[in-house]
């Protein structure tokens, strides 16, 4: 199986900074696309930023000049640096891979996989 582990949410004053780790564990082969999205309280979730397993990149308006995506290939992780964080930046962001192939059982998978979120809290 695969499991996916955000990390490095938290409380930070707005203006501050903050970055978000998501690990992928398990037999992994290799990971085509993978992404960030995020729900507030009473909202839908909605794309954060997205990233290819060749380095392209998609972000929302409201993020875009302040986030940055990147990835690690080797290491299956992924991260979301966040600078000129906002009170409406504040919501449970979640990490998302597509395209994920595994082993499992002497077989290879591919799967869609979602990880449990991380809070990230702005406010003075």
């Amino acid at each position: 199986q695969v499991q996916l582990v955000e990390s490095g949410g938290g409380l930070v004053q707005p203006g501050g900074s903050l970055r978000l780790s998501c690990a992928a564990s398990g037999r992994i082969v290799s990971i085509d696309a993978m992404g960030w999205y995020r729900q507030a309280p009473w909202k839908v979730r909605g794309l954060v930023a997205t990233i290819t397993s060749g380095g392209g990149t998609d972000y929302a308006d409201s993020v875009n000049g302040r986030f940055t995506i990147s990835r690690d290939n080797a290491k299956n992780t992924m991260y979301l640096q966040m600078s000129s964080l906002k009170p409406e930046d504040t919501a449970v962001y979640f990490c998302n891979a597509d395209g994920i192939r595994y082993y499992s059982g002497g077989s290879v998978y591919r799967g869609y996989y979602w990880g449990k979120g991380t809070q990230v809290t702005v406010s003075s």
